[in-house]
């Protein structure tokens, strides 16, 4: 990056940790710490509930996603407002009304204390591992700009992060959280308009969605019914239905987001306002990853976008077959692009596959030669398109747009760690009677401890494919089991302690079995699985028991 763009970084990020450790006021107690003493608008309830699924994870991994497949990723989120209509009417006037710190609280209400311990350490485990991962996206980037190693970066994100989390709690999240909404619509809309300028030199618009189209990367929707298919209307509107019900509903760092609002009234405006300002989001996102591909017919891309096995490579056994690699992929760029510039579809085409294939066999020598079998390309495409392509200011603007991204989405999903350790774990069993200056500091020991065990997952993280798939997968493990323990709660009058244990236990079972004995199943099903095997299993165990357990009502 340029000095003028180094100006613009440094200046947004340190006004958002700036802002964020001013947000510390009225945190001294434990109900503005963790819920900003519910005092929260509706519209800032909303973004934040955005911008804490929407991380840096959505802006670095959606658009190398839809770099290399296209717009099917958009059908995962064509359940969300039928979602946020079922929450907005059972969980929301539930957890409101029961004044509740977590969701959990609520499980030892309805059935007793070791099914709300379960269900957190699920939460825990699931939502840590998954903090690395948005950890590491903008991670990818650093490394990208400034060649340093992956842990240096990570922990250069961490400490600002870390630091103005543990001293701001969720006032300081969510205010961050509204900032940081504006700045990555602007610079997603100027990243698309910079596209399309580069585009539009050289083809015209109907022309650019052409060539996008004959590769499949305009296919928004596949109706067929296949498991093994990641992404289709389906495992969207059934297995989707399911991971957008629990996320939402049973993720601590979402219902955090809502127990922050004013009234029930206002949590349900708020999670509406999400479904309806979400999918437009995200298909910009998407359609910006499509560009990307559409602009790199016309300007040159590298051969592979992740270059940091570059000097092993060249220095290894196998350096000539990799140099007549690049020789082929150059050859090959100015084929596609003669047949882009004279619309023949089918050269096109089959140039496109071949260049593909080329970048296959390239990332396979590099996996060879550095003996890394995680090495992957897609998230580097974007990073590598804001550096070389974007002017001056913007690139700037852009990487601190990822930065603070990473920092606001994974400063909520700290602060929700933070709540779930406390209030289900060391207020519940350990020490029960203490003041809040006692919980207020214990929580902002949990923020630290979860911030570093988050800071080593990220290191873990940047080579298992798109981030954005391995973020719902790790989710997919835990949230429809989660899901199926609260329908058990709130839907079942019948359903005992007993039964909901047992059923979260074989609910989770289930899903371990199917991921990893049946792999060619989808991730997406999974929450569909975990959340049926809950249901059935916690049904049958409570129907062999001789006295119904009525349902206890929250307060």
């Amino acid at each position: 990056m340029r000095p003028f763009d180094w100006v613009v970084m440094v200046a947004y990020v340190g006004w958002i940790i700036i802002d964020g450790l001013h947000r510390s006021k009225g945190t001294d107690k434990v109900e503005g710490y963790l819920l900003a003493n519910r005092s929260l608008p509706w519209w800032a309830v909303g973004l934040s509930v955005m911008a804490t699924q929407m991380s840096a994870v959505t802006i670095v991994g959606t658009t190398g996603l839809a770099y290399t497949t296209g717009l099917r990723f958009i059908q995962n989120y064509f359940p969300l407002p039928l979602a946020m209509v079922i929450l907005s009417l059972t969980v929301v006037p539930f957890f409101t009304r029961a004044r509740v710190y977590t969701a959990y609280e609520y499980l030892e209400r309805r059935f007793d204390v070791s099914v709300r311990s379960l269900a957190s350490f699920l939460f825990l485990i699931g939502r840590a591992t998954s903090l690395g991962v948005t950890l590491a996206a903008p991670s990818v980037v650093m490394s990208v700009i400034l060649g340093w190693s992956l842990p240096v970066t990570v922990l250069v994100i961490c400490i600002p992060m870390i630091a103005y989390t543990t001293i701001g709690g969720v006032q300081a999240v969510a205010w961050t959280d509204v900032k940081q909404m504006f700045i990555v619509v602007f610079g997603m809309s100027a990243a698309v308009v910079i596209l399309l300028y580069g585009i539009l030199q050289h083809v015209t618009f109907g022309q650019a969605l052409s060539l996008a189209g004959a590769t499949g990367r305009l296919q928004a929707v596949d109706f067929s019914f296949n498991l093994s298919e990641t992404y289709t209307f389906w495992s969207a509107m059934l297995g989707g239905t399911f991971l957008m019900l629990s996320y939402f509903g049973c993720d601590q760092s979402q219902v955090q987001r809502y127990l922050t609002a004013k009234s029930i009234d206002e949590a349900r405006t708020s999670l509406m306002m999400s479904a309806w300002v979400k999918i437009p989001l995200q298909l910009l996102i998407l359609t910006t990853g499509v560009l990307v591909f559409v602009f790199y017919l016309f300007h040159t891309p590298p051969m592979l976008f992740n270059r940091a096995y570059d000097a092993q490579v060249a220095a290894g056994p196998r350096a000539g077959e990799y140099a007549a690699l690049q020789q082929d992929f150059d050859a090959g760029i100015v084929a596609r692009r003669e047949a882009a510039l004279h619309a023949d579809r089918g050269a096109f085409v089959a140039s496109d596959a071949r260049l593909k294939d080329i970048r296959s066999r390239a990332a396979a020598i590099v996996k060879a030669t550095a003996g890394d079998e995680g090495y992957s390309d897609v998230n580097y495409v974007f990073p590598t398109f804001i550096t070389t392509q974007m002017p001056l200011g913007l690139v700037g603007l852009m990487i601190a747009a990822i930065f603070a991204a990473a920092m606001s989405a994974s400063g909520g999903e700290l602060n929700a760690l933070a709540t779930a350790t406390v209030i289900d774990f060391y207020r519940r069993h350990f020490v029960t009677d203490a003041d809040d200056s006692h919980y207020v500091f214990v929580s902002k020991l949990a923020t630290f401890a979860w911030g570093l065990f988050a800071c080593y997952v990220a290191t873990r993280a940047a080579n298992q494919g798109s981030l954005i798939e391995v973020v719902n997968r790790y989710g997919s493990f835990v949230y429809g089991s989660l899901l199926g323990v609260f329908i058990l709660a709130i839907l079942t009058k019948r359903a005992t302690a007993r039964g909901a244990f047992w059923g979260l236990l074989a609910g989770m079972a289930a899903v371990l079995t199917v991921a990893t004995q049946m792999p060619w199943i989808a991730f997406l099903w999974h929450n569909l699985i975990g959340a049926v095997v809950v249901v059935v299993v916690g049904m049958a165990i409570s129907y062999t028991q001789t006295a119904p357990v009525a349902a206890r009502a929250a307060p």
